[in-house]
């Protein structure tokens, strides 16, 4: 399986859509810091499954849509798209139909993701295992982002455990282990439950049982009640028909009265329309006398009302002519102020203006100074500038050379150092004991150490084989005791309630002959026939009974008649009875079903005939079919039958308590072989572990002594090239010394440039001085300019303010004198005014009083005439109200007659509802004479009587008998369920065992292989040492945790945490890659992983990636920012950022630019 392509859209800074070529060998993504190349690698890890929004750096996972810019609105759709090439079908079977794979993760903005392959929709969980079966996936170790490298090192060793597992290729494995797990503790607590229900069943069956005896008193409680009903329920309807004849008489007698009302409500109603029409002539009269006094009235009220406001406007218009008199000597006062205020700004800008005139030539001379002064400075300075530079740049110069003498000396020093050093390495290497290693007989005690890992292995298994057999007879064993239990508490149940039944009620003169009677199954009907209810009389104890069997003497001798019917067999060949009934039974024959009525006519006097289904013909013409309601017979065929049943069921329980007994026994006889198989598994499996054990002993002796031989050839051929450095090191570090102290020797004297520079500085500061003196007089003179051009554009201002206020004042004298004369004019015309509004009022007062006089005529009159309407009203409410009595009375015969009605309408309707018949019909339910009906009362009392007693049944079931038969169906197949879930908890018990053990033998057998690519592709990276993995905790390798050891050339060895951040960055790749030489990762992604590598570790590391590409097929994806590792890879995609916020890939194929240069 090969990973081919990416497409990114929308995701993170890639809104528009962006490819990603996934090609063999080594492709590098280069790019300034956040332009978005980790967003690619988030992009691979999210569509393999990842699920934690903190891992894609956001903090939910809607983050990876594209959030928009400035420039570009937020997406609400990310999408990537990962193809992969399936040729060699490696894909799990539900995908493995096509070549090509082709895996989408959609996400919608608060809608979260879908997954798709190949366009059909699928689980995040199948798409996790898809890439976990090949190695890889969102969290696979093939995957080192930013800082990973860190996480590795700093890591607690069981965490590391994930590597192991990844190069084991048992990640898939790992999950099917736990969901079966899951699987299995749901089935066990579904069992669980399953037991529970079986339990709450049992019992609800044996209330159905009881409920189902309560049903059948409940029916017959119901047929009395029906019956005495009845026969209240015909009284009722006897006294209905009576009340509606009298109501109907009542009525005729009511219709009489209310004619006669009716007339004399009619005569009072027309004397009350004549007195109602001599009513509005008057009222008119009335309202026309009042409307003109009103007027009147408020004539006056207006004319007061003027008088009062030509007085108030008097006064005013005097107020007004004495404020304009002040406003004139306030404005000719305003004129005067004017003046003199003109006067005064005009003698001041004059004296401006010849101030002005007097510093103009000062000024001009004053710049002329300033720029002379400007250029003297400038020259000085651009002078001490050069002298300062040229003094600093030698100054530097002679610092430099001193530093690389002094940089050379040491050199020569800490060389002849490293030489000394290099001697006694080489050496002591030459002299290492680990030279004499014997490889032979190492490998020797190997094969013997597997060899015994082996048999306890082989042991184990068949031990392992062995438990799951015996769990599977324990199961079995325990379902049979259960089965069993349960049949025999269904059947003690069925005994108990039976017995309970076949009890007599206390009270009675004791049990019944019935029970002295056995019979044959099948036949409990025809008995009950043959006998009636005399099968419920007892048999005679004291001889006081009123009603007994046996005190006849000679009953059983008596003469009787001898054969019976043709095709008919003798009743007592099939049931036992007391002595004192066998001349009742001997005279009854039994005959099928078909033959009854040609039997009874061969009968003779005293005989009878019956069938097993219950008909019965008795010898005088009697005959009585089965479904006959006779309750006596009934119950004696119930009784018979239940005490068949009883017996059937002491027999089964006796055959089930002997099956129950065997069945524990064997269930014991299979818990003590598990038992014993769970000892011997615990020995077995120390055995194993010590076997493992010594195996990986051995191993580890093997490893370690062939790297002590390995490390000690390395370190020799170090020491050797190290020396051959040193003395070439020494040699170039005496030559640069010597050169170094020559260009000293050659440098000038700078004690005449320093003095030049001081006099330059002097010269500087007198020419800064002149200037600062220069410019100190010019800004004082163009200071008082700007001073006298201020004051002379606010004389302006005051002259022009001055000129308006006395315009404004000439302008509202005239406006004032106007004002006054009109003031003047109005008041001598409201002079004359007062005079003439006290004739207007003295004329209206005299009108008023002649309308009052009139209206007061015309109200007396409209008083008289509706006193007579009103007694003319109450005269007609008096004849209505007697008419309404009346019509009353008449309702009330009416309402009596319905009530009549409806009373016999409701006897009748519960007549139907209660009895399902007609009122005529009643009486032939309740079989009673209509012409001579029982007492009420007592019916009453009776039908009273009943219901309590049914009431105090409480609430029966109707239907128990159907819920019984139904909840025996349910307890049926929940028992088949239970027997399906045993069988389903032992396969998934197995089935967990098997994972475990394939699991554990792939993961120990991947330990050794990536340790042992540990050890040799950590010492090709180091250029020599040694390092090893180790497991912390070899009884459960599932919960084993990964110790990282390591010794690098020249250090002892020690844990990963302890190493430099170089040294740690090179054992953790080392570890990755042992994991792809051990299982082949499809990708590998790393990111930045080159940053703490010097250039020689780089090419070193280039190298190894190629080798691993080339021997793996993986594909390598490499994020980087090292020149080196981008010269080395194959082809090199750029991330750019042109637009803020937006991120673009381009490409380079280095193989093909290479082939075209050299082409």
């Amino acid at each position: 399986m090969q990973f081919n392509r990416l497409r990114l859209v929308g995701f993170k800074s890639f809104v528009e859509p962006t490819d990603l070529a996934v090609a063999p060998g080594l492709t590098g993504i280069v790019g300034p810091n956040g332009c978005g190349k980790s967003n690619l690698v988030e992009a691979l890890r999210w569509v393999m499954g990842e699920t934690s929004a903190r891992q894609m750096r956001g903090g939910e996972m809607d983050d990876v849509i594209f959030g928009g810019t400035t420039t570009r609105p937020a997406r609400n759709l990310a999408e990537v798209v990962l193809a992969i090439d399936n040729s060699d079908r490696r894909a799990p079977a539900q995908f493995n139909d096509h070549e090509e794979l082709e895996i989408v993760r959609r996400i919608h903005r608060g809608e979260g993701s879908s997954y798709r392959v190949n366009g059909r929709e699928v689980r995040a969980r199948d798409v996790q295992l898809l890439f976990a079966d090949a190695a890889t996936g969102a969290h696979s170790p093939a995957l080192v982002s930013q800082g990973r490298i860190g996480a590795l090192i700093a890591a607690r060793p069981g965490d590391r455990r994930a590597i192991l597992e990844d190069a084991a290729g048992i990640a898939g494995l790992h999950a099917r282990r736990h969901e079966a797990e899951l699987r299995l503790k749901a089935a066990e607590a579904n069992l669980t439950r399953l037991d529970d229900v079986l339990m709450a069943l049992d019992g609800q069956a044996k209330a159905l049982q009881r409920q189902a005896r309560q049903a059948q008193r409940y029916r017959n409680l119901g047929e009395q009640i029906r019956k005495t009903e009845a026969v209240v329920l015909a009284a009722a309807w006897a006294h209905a028909i009576a009340a509606r004849t009298q109501a109907g008489e009542g009525l005729l007698s009511a219709e009489a009265v209310v004619a006669q009302r009716v007339g004399e409500a009619a005569t009072a109603a027309r004397i009350q329309a004549e007195r109602e029409a001599d009513l509005p002539p008057l009222r008119a009269a009335e309202a026309a006398a009042a409307a003109t006094l009103q007027r009147l009235t408020l004539a006056l009220g207006e004319l007061e009302a003027e008088g009062k406001r030509v007085a108030d406007r008097r006064r005013g218009l005097a107020q007004t002519t004495e404020q304009i008199l002040r406003d004139v000597e306030r404005e000719r006062s305003l004129e005067g102020d004017a003046a003199a205020a003109l006067a005064r700004l005009g003698e001041e800008e004059a004296a401006l203006a010849r101030q002005e005139a007097v510093e103009a030539p000062r000024r001009v001379g004053l710049t002329e100074r300033v720029d002379a002064a400007k250029r003297a400075m400038d020259q000085a300075d651009a002078a001490v500038q050069d002298l300062t530079r040229a003094v600093a740049g030698e100054e530097v110069r002679r610092q430099d050379l001193e530093r690389r003498r002094q940089e050379a000396t040491s050199r020569v020093q800490r060389l002849e150092r490293e030489r000394a050093a290099a001697v006694d390495r080489l050496r002591l290497a030459e002299a290492d004991p680990a030279l004499a290693f014997d490889a032979a007989a190492a490998d020797q005690a190997i094969e013997a150490a597997e060899s015994a890992a082996a048999t306890a292995r082989a042991a184990l298994d068949r031990l392992a084989a062995e438990r799951t057999e015996a769990a599977a007879a324990d199961a079995e064993a325990v379902r049979t005791v259960q089965a069993l239990e349960g049949e025999i508490g269904r059947r003690q149940a069925e005994a108990k309630g039976i017995a309970a039944l076949l009890t007599p009620a206390a009270g009675k003169a004791g049990p019944p002959v019935l029970d002295r009677i056995a019979v044959s199954p099948g036949y409990e009907a025809a008995l009950a026939a043959a006998l009636g209810e005399d099968a419920l009389i007892p048999l005679a104890v004291t001889g006081a009974e009123l009603v007994r069997w046996g005190l006849h003497a000679g009953a059983e001798t008596a003469s009787l008649p001898g054969a019976g019917p043709q095709a008919a067999e003798p009743l007592a060949l099939h049931v036992e009875v007391p002595p004192a009934l066998r001349a009742r039974v001997s005279q009854v024959w039994v005959v099928a079903d078909a033959d009854l009525l040609t039997a009874a006519a061969q009968l003779q006097p005293g005989q009878r005939v019956v069938t097993r289904a219950g008909d019965l013909a008795r010898w005088d013409g009697f005959v009585r079919r089965a479904d006959a309601p006779v309750a006596a017979q009934a119950e004696a065929a119930q009784r018979l039958a239940r005490r068949n049943r009883l017996a059937a069921l002491d027999a089964e329980l006796a055959d089930l308590a002997t099956r129950r007994r065997e069945a524990v026994a064997v269930l014991e006889a299979a818990r003590a072989t598990r038992q014993r198989l769970d000892a011997a598994d615990q020995t077995a499996r120390h055995a194993d572990r010590q076997a493992a054990q010594a195996v990986l002993t051995a191993r580890d002796a093997r490893t370690r002594a062939t790297a002590a031989v390995a490390a000690a050839e390395a370190r020799a051929t170090a020491a050797r090239t190290a020396l051959d450095r040193v003395d070439a090191d020494v040699s170039e570090a005496q030559t640069v010394a010597t050169a170094v102290h020559q260009e000293i020797a050659a440098l000038p004297d700078l004690a005449e440039r320093r003095a030049a520079v001081l006099t330059a500085r002097t010269v500087l500061a007198e020419a800064r001085s002149t200037l600062a003196e220069a410019r100190g007089d010019q800004d004082r003179l163009i200071r008082d300019q700007a001073a006298r051009l201020r004051r002379g554009e606010a004389i302006r201002a005051e002259r022009l303010t001055w000129d308006n206020r006395r315009g404004g004042a000439a302008a509202r004298l005239e406006d004032l004198a106007t004002r006054r004369q009109e003031a003047e004019a109005e008041a001598a015309l409201l002079a004359e005014r007062p005079a003439a509004l006290e004739q207007e009022r003295q004329t209206l007062a005299s009108a008023i009083e002649t309308a009052t006089s009139q209206r007061r005529a015309a109200a007396d009159q409209l008083a008289h005439a509706e006193t007579a309407r009103t007694e003319a009203d109450r005269a007609a409410r008096r004849a209505d109200a007697a008419a309404a009595d009346a019509r009353e009375a008449r309702v009330r015969a009416e309402a009596a007659v319905d009530a009549a009605k409806r009373e016999a309408e409701a006897v009748a309707h519960r007549i139907a509802e209660r009895l399902g018949c007609r009122p005529d019909q009643v009486a032939a339910v309740a079989e009673i004479d209509p012409a001579d009906p029982p007492d009420e009362d007592a019916a009453r009392q009776r039908l009273e009587r009943l219901v309590r007693e049914r009431d105090a049944m409480g609430p029966v079931n109707l239907r128990a008998d159907a819920e019984l038969t139904e909840l025996e169906q349910q307890i049926g197949a929940l028992t088949a369920e239970k027997d399906d879930l045993q069988q389903a908890i032992a396969r998934l018990r197995g089935a967990i065992s098997q994972i475990s053990r394939e699991g554990r033998e792939r993961l120990m057998a991947a330990f050794e292989l990536v340790n042992g690519h540990f050890e040799r592709l950590f010492t090709r990276l180091f250029g020599g040492g040694r390092a090893l993995l180790e497991l912390t905790n070899t009884e459960d390798p599932f919960a084993a945790g990964l110790e990282i050891m390591a010794s690098p050339p020249g250090k002892k060895l020690q844990t990963l945490s302890l190493l430099s951040g170089g040294e740690q960055a090179l054992t953790a790749l080392s570890l990755i890659f042992a994991v792809f030489l051990t299982n082949p990762s499809p990708i590998c992604v790393l990111d930045e992983v080159d940053a703490p590598l010097d250039d020689a570790n780089v090419d070193r590391f280039c190298t190894l990636l190629s080798e691993i590409a080339e021997a793996t097929g993986t594909r390598f994806l490499v994020v980087t920012h090292h020149r080196l590792t981008m010269a080395r890879m194959d082809r090199l995609f750029g991330v750019t950022m042109m637009e803020r916020g937006v991120s673009q890939l381009v490409s380079v194929d280095l193989r093909r630019a290479e082939a075209l240069v050299d082409g």
